[in-house]
């Protein structure tokens, strides 16, 4: 069965860096578009970045110039590098495939962003 697993977060200072990885097992990783999403506490989740088939990748705008998706399709696992991380980016991140026509996702892992 399809099985995501993220990892790497955790409690960083302002201006720091974490670098989040999401493995995958369970369908053809390398055919599929993959996505990462967050959500923090009292609001819905929202779409951060994904990273498609060739590596087309997409980015919200709160996010562009900071954060960069990439993957490695020999380890079926996707990577969310974060710079330049803001109080605000505090949030539990999750990754997503569609996949047979369902939504999968992962966890998640807590991102804390605070001095």
């Amino acid at each position: 069965q399809v099985q995501l697993v993220e990892s790497g977060g955790g409690l960083v200072q302002p201006g720091g860096s974490l670098r989040l990885s999401c493995a995958a097992s369970g369908f053809p990783f390398s055919s599929h578009a993959m996505s990462w999403y967050r959500q923090a506490p009292g609001k819905e989740r929202e779409f951060v970045a994904g990273i498609g088939v060739g590596d087309v990748t997409r980015y919200e705008d709160f996010v562009k110039g900071r954060f960069t998706v990439s993957r490695d399709n020999a380890k079926y696992t996707v990577y969310l590098q974060m710079n330049s991380l803001k109080p605000e980016d505090t949030a539990v991140y999750y990754c997503k495939v569609w996949y047979n026509e369902e939504h999968y996702w992962g966890q998640g892992t807590q991102v804390t962003v605070s001095s």
